[in-house]
């Protein structure tokens, strides 16, 4: 008797085996859907990356001209009050040592 049943379990019904290849097919559709969507969600990553990179290296850029610009500014005024009557005038009581311009706006 049980020799009998474990053979019923063995084989399979041409039903048991439609099911099975759909079960196959559907998991294999859905596998491809999820390898789709995670090299979409990959190639969009790298997009934004790519986007990033550029926005970084033109920011990095404005950054060394406004400090050559800091810098020379700094100079013309550094010049400007070696000779500024405004300044040198007996009506101003105590000079004012102010810091410098350039080391206290440079990033850190």
């Amino acid at each position: 008797f049980g020799k009998d049943t474990d053979n019923l379990k063995t084989e399979q019904s041409p039903e048991d085996d439609d099911r099975k290849v759909r079960r196959r097919e559907k998991n294999r559709v859905a596998a491809q859907r999820s390898r789709k969507k995670q090299t979409q969600k990959a190639d969009k990553l790298h997009e934004e990356y790519e986007c990033l990179e550029q926005e970084n290296t033109s920011l990095r850029r404005e950054i060394g001209k406004l400090t050559e610009e800091l810098k020379h500014l700094s100079d013309v005024l550094k010049d400007h009050e070696k000779m500024c009557p405004l300044l040198h005038c007996s009506m101003n009581f105590v000079p004012v040592a102010r810091p410098d311009p350039i080391t206290n706006c440079l990033p850190r």
